[in-house]
């Protein structure tokens, strides 16, 4: 929650500066006002409590009314919520409360759409760290909101050993070695999961083990099933690369236990239409 403030603080800073001067210029400081969160079109709402916070760090004579809870679908014409108090201290908080709250919601809207995509299947919906920076942790909010599951935050709380590393250290036993090695040496307990782009790579790791979950990269689905199959439930599996929303059921269909989507949360996601209207 620290960071989720400070966070908010650095956006409203963004924003406001030194003060809301159309609105100070034009609005008498003791007007008071309701206005409400209209919902312009069809999608996964996801926000709310972000922007409770952001009208409280504004100010706290705000009060808001949910009558929509995060994660809910929501249609063109819904009221998301009323926001009550200063005129002046609504409309200041107005674009950084949208900005959070129509990003979220455009994030949370397309993981419903795969995730509906996956039902039926074993196939639970990952994101990935490609995110805007400094949103991360509300776009990896989005998703679990929009019904998809979070893979690690960041660089800290997992090893993913991916193509790079592998090579860097001059192959995959080597770099499950040096893993193990660092883990140990540094006193820390975290999954081991490590990228295969072939069939050699995977008959590789399959052989080595000591890692917790294997990535299949760019796996066609027919050659994704036939690599489930070889690791046969002994770890856990995760496939990426060029997985849409066209093709993502085919990959799930081989029995892949994750399906990470890095478009999810990408910066062409569009943003939920929503606008704050005066009541």
């Amino acid at each position: 929650m620290d960071i989720i403030k400070k966070l908010i603080k650095q956006a409203l800073a963004e924003d406001v500066g030194d003060g809301d001067h159309t609105s100070r210029a034009t609005i008498p400081e003791s007007a008071q006002g309701t206005m409400k969160l209209l919902v312009k079109e069809d999608g996964v709402i996801a926000g709310v409590e972000i922007a409770r916070l952001v009208f409280q760090e504004v100010d706290e004579r705000l009060v808001m009314d949910s009558k929509i809870q995060d994660g809910a679908h929501v249609k063109k014409g819904d009221v998301v919520f009323y926001i009550s108090g200063p005129c002046i201290s609504m409309l200041t908080a107005e674009r950084t409360m949208l900005n959070f709250m129509q990003r979220m919601s455009g994030i949370a809207t397309s993981t419903c759409h795969y995730c509906k995509t996956l039902e039926g299947t074993k196939t639970r919906l990952l994101d990935t760290r490609k995110t805007t920076p400094n949103m991360r942790i509300f776009e990896k909010m989005a998703v679990a909101l929009g019904g998809g599951h979070n893979h690690r935050m960041g660089l800290y709380d997992m090893v993913m050993i991916k193509d790079n590393h592998v090579d860097f250290a001059g192959g995959i036993a080597k770099a499950i070695a040096m893993t193990h090695s660092y883990l140990k040496n540094n006193e820390k307990d975290l999954k081991i999961e490590i990228e295969v782009r072939n069939f050699p790579e995977l008959e590789e790791v399959l052989r080595i083990g000591q890692v917790d979950r294997i990535m299949l990269d760019n796996f066609t689905p027919e050659n994704l099933k036939k690599a489930i199959q070889l690791i046969d439930g002994k770890y856990e599996t995760e496939a990426s690369g060029n997985i849409t929303l066209l093709n993502i059921k085919d990959y799930a269909d081989s029995g892949v236990d994750y399906i990470s989507v890095g478009a999810i949360t990408h910066h062409h996601i569009k943003s939920l239409d929503l606008s704050l209207k005066s009541c």
